[in-house]
């Protein structure tokens, strides 16, 4: 009898032991994310790129089990508008992508809608260039954000912004900054309404990070950014030794969803 509630006890110990181990493996579980730019020529290429991620791309990633993708572009007075469309796409392991593409291959409604860019000819290409950019969520931000703005997507502004290191060590510390250093929780309090903070994994202007900070209209993206800039937290934070020349360059778009954006 002994024996038998040892073994009970033994075996409840061990399911105990696997349920903590899953819940925290889910619990510091960090996303990825994928941004597709696309280059574009003219209007032609805007056009057919926009048919085939409405109609056809879009659908089909619902469809595959990606509930929730962002497709943005730069905002009307900058020089990228009708040159530029970015995507992005929220992804809980890396192997996603390998397996999105193997259901878009056997999606016949996806082939079909798509046609038009899928089989484009050598000569009237839908855009110029795809570059594609992988990205690791920040610890202090695993997963994406849903902001909650209730103004015209044609008036909101997403701002991508992407910090470049001059050294690995130096893009770590810019990094931790975030995490750690509490530059995230301060966004927080202040109600950037984040998309994401990520590390870049592989892209072309490494060591970098990125990030999606969301604004109701320009006048609330200039207030919260004022807002930022003069907050006694933040003085305090960027004038620490440890964080100074950590950023050797930096890119900003300012952007807008599409209609059809879920994000």
């Amino acid at each position: 009898m002994k024996s038998s509630a040892f073994l009970k006890s033994g075996s409840l110990l061990l399911i105990v032991f696997f349920f903590f181990i899953t819940c925290s493996q889910q619990l510091w579980a960090r996303d990825y994310y994928q941004l597709k730019i696309y280059t574009l020529k003219d209007k032609n290429q805007e056009s057919m790129v926009e048919n085939y991620l409405k109609n056809a791309w879009l659908p089909a990633l619902h469809r595959a089990g990606v509930k929730e993708v962002g497709v943005f572009k730069p905002l009307q007075d900058d020089t990228e508008t009708g040159k530029k469309i970015i995507v992005f796409i929220p992804l809980k392991k890396l192997n996603q992508l390998e397996k999105i593409e193997s259901k878009l291959n056997d999606d016949m409604a996806y082939q079909k809608e798509g046609s038009e860019y899928i089989d484009a000819k050598w000569d009237n290409p839908p855009y110029q260039r795809i570059e594609s950019v992988i990205l690791k969520a920040f610890s202090h931000m695993p997963s994406y954000g849903v902001p909650s703005h209730s103004t015209p997507k044609s008036d909101r502004v997403y701002e991508l912004r992407s910090y470049e290191g001059p050294t690995e060590k130096y893009y770590r510390k810019k990094v931790e900054m975030f995490n750690e250093g509490g530059e995230v929780d301060l966004f927080d309090r202040l109600d950037f309404q984040a998309l994401f903070y990520a590390e870049v994994v592989s892209g072309s202007d490494m060591p970098n990070l990125m990030y999606v900070t969301t604004f109701s209209d320009m006048k609330s993206h200039d207030e919260h950014w004022n807002t930022f800039r003069n907050h006694p937290e933040w003085k305090v934070m960027s004038g620490l030794e440890k964080y100074k020349n950590t950023v050797s360059g930096s890119t900003i778009q300012l952007l807008h969803p599409t209609d059809y954006s879920d994000l």
